[in-house]
């Protein structure tokens, strides 16, 4: 009964985690999971019958390709949506307080942004205000959009626009803050970027650089020495 349970808990675990790749999500965990079994099953097959490689080392690699598989297929892509959410945070928050600056409720602010600012953070708003139109609360609904966002920064924002919202404290005075925050992060982000161009320029000159400079002075000596 308890190993049932601890089964049932990682397919939704799994679950959720496939809920992170919003609309680009293909599969349910249930079938993923029995692709990714029957497929190592099949791979194991084939290596044993199919090549040399000693029987010792096909369980490896058949367990490297279970969980490379995972990687491929729902951890790369949710860290992947979630820095392009991050990165098209800054622009619809500043647009959702430019909104929330003349006036308008919350509920009005998101509908004015999300007709706007054409994102992949802005259609996940438009699902939400979608839900709150078939008649489910506003903050129900973000808190609902919040099982479909993998960045953290994102729903923290998403949670103190819910809290500002339900215990009547000024969301305008919050999202002023929220933005300066993406602003900073934003601007870390590409400070880091710049400093990571000297390492890969030294990788690069490592790779083509050195080994032409050595052809340029070691082939005359060559070309003297064959001939």
């Amino acid at each position: 009964m308890n190993k049932k349970r601890k089964k049932l808990s990682s397919v939704e675990k799994l679950e959720h985690q496939l809920s992170y790749l919003g609309d680009s999500r293909k599969f349910h965990a249930s079938r993923f999971l029995s692709v990714r079994l029957l497929t190592t099953i099949l791979l194991m097959i084939g290596l044993y019958y199919l090549t040399d490689i000693t029987y010792f080392v096909i369980p490896f690699l058949a367990i490297g390709y279970y969980y490379l598989l995972y990687y491929i297929v729902v951890l790369y892509p949710i860290r992947k949506r979630c820095e392009r959410l991050e990165r098209e945070a800054l622009t619809f928050f500043e647009v959702l307080t430019l909104s929330l600056e003349s006036g308008r409720n919350l509920e009005k602010s998101l509908s004015i942004t999300v007709a706007n600012v054409d994102s992949e953070l802005s259609r996940e708003f438009a699902k939400t205000l979608k839900e709150v139109q078939y008649g489910k609360g506003l903050t129900e609904a973000l808190k609902a959009m919040k099982e479909r966002i993998p960045s953290e920064t994102i729903n923290n924002i998403i949670l103190s626009i819910t809290e500002a919202s339900t215990f009547g404290s000024s969301i305008l005075e919050n999202m002023y803050s929220q933005v300066e925050f993406l602003r900073e992060k934003q601007t870390l982000r590409i400070r880091e970027k710049m400093n990571q161009i000297p390492n890969k320029i030294s990788i690069i000159s490592v790779l083509f650089m050195v080994p032409l400079m050595l052809l340029l002075i070691l082939g005359p000596l060559l070309i003297q020495y064959l001939s």
